[in-house]
């Protein structure tokens, strides 16, 4: 067991000697701050002023009376986030709306995941397809390790890295926030729509959970690229398609979303937030359903991983 430590902490070594992996970090901190700027100087992308102060409920009841006339809403800006529905549940469950906050932005940068994805997708395919295009495969073969190991010893460096990402877009989606914004507390209440019913939750607690499952369909992405690369050795073949599916799955599932079979298209389950907010692809399915659909492809792709490398003979590397 100590000698699989000591590849995974190789594995690391050679992953952050290499200036791509640096360059990408300070890609993704660039974003977050220019993100976070953008924010804080047009207050557009913050939705507006929500009403905070004594009278706020007074005043949510005034925006549906608005929003409900058959003349239309005035001419008057809301926070994107308001509509009568949500208005009421606040005004019934005395939830008092907030300022945009460093809960919002850390929410709203979840959206890089994707940036983060394409990062660990490159790292994915890169970390086996490399050794063979190199020639160092063969130095590593030849030592006293079994190629299992040395397979599952680059394949945990890979979620390694895609998790030190999504943390490190969480932290500084955190500090950048806090500072540019404010925050109301570990304890404020946020309100949102989940298949058309309004719920509450903490808001520290939901936006952790959400990245956790965003961390779900970037790990179902690397383990893709990490086996495309492993079958044809081909760190191109395994970037493009991987990006590819990536960016295409939705429109994927849509095209066929009057099959019956559709619902168990790896990119119909791999958003697994779209249970928790939001309106799932298919009706009738569930987290559950979801998980166990990526648990096969799961299996599928890690079997494929294997195989190909365990057995692939390497002379002619």
């Amino acid at each position: 067991m100590s000698n699989f430590f000591k590849l995974i902490k190789n594995e690391q070594m050679k992953l952050y000697n290499q200036k791509a992996t640096w360059i990408m970090a300070i890609i993704l901190v660039i974003l977050i701050i220019g993100a976070g700027v953008i924010f804080k100087v047009d207050e557009t992308f913050t939705g507006g002023e929500a009403p905070t102060g004594d009278n706020w409920k007074e005043e949510l009841q005034q925006q549906n009376e608005q929003l409900m006339s058959p003349d239309g809403p005035p001419d008057v800006e809301y926070p994107g986030y308001m509509n009568v529905e949500e208005n009421q549940y606040r005004i019934e469950n005395d939830i008092k709306p907030t300022e945009y906050n460093v809960w919002d932005f850390v929410r709203e940068n979840r959206g890089l995941v994707a940036l983060v994805s394409l990062f660990t997708i490159i790292v994915a395919a890169g970390i086996t397809a490399n050794e063979f295009r190199w020639g160092t495969i063969k130095l590593l073969l030849i030592r006293p390790i079994s190629r299992t190991k040395i397979l599952f010893a680059k394949y945990i460096s890979v979620l390694i890295y895609a998790l030190t990402m999504l943390f490190a877009l969480f932290v500084l989606s955190f500090i950048v926030g806090s500072l540019l914004f404010g925050m109301d507390g570990f304890a404020a209440t946020y309100v949102y729509s989940q298949a058309e019913e309004i719920k509450s939750v903490n808001i520290f607690s939901f936006t952790v959970f959400q990245y956790l499952l965003s961390f779900v369909e970037l790990m179902m992405m690397a383990t893709f690229a990490f086996m495309i690369a492993a079958v044809f050795r081909n760190t191109s073949l395994a970037i493009g398609l991987a990006i590819f599916l990536m960016m295409a799955g939705s429109s994927i599932v849509v095209f066929f979303m009057d099959k019956g079979w559709a619902k168990y298209i790896l990119f119909a389950n791999t958003d697994l937030n779209q249970f928790i907010e939001g309106t799932p692809f298919f009706s009738g399915i569930n987290l559950g359903f979801s998980i166990a659909v990526l648990a096969v492809y799961y299996v599928l792709f890690m079997l494929l991983s294997w195989v190909f490398f365990t057995k692939r003979d390497v002379a002619g590397a």
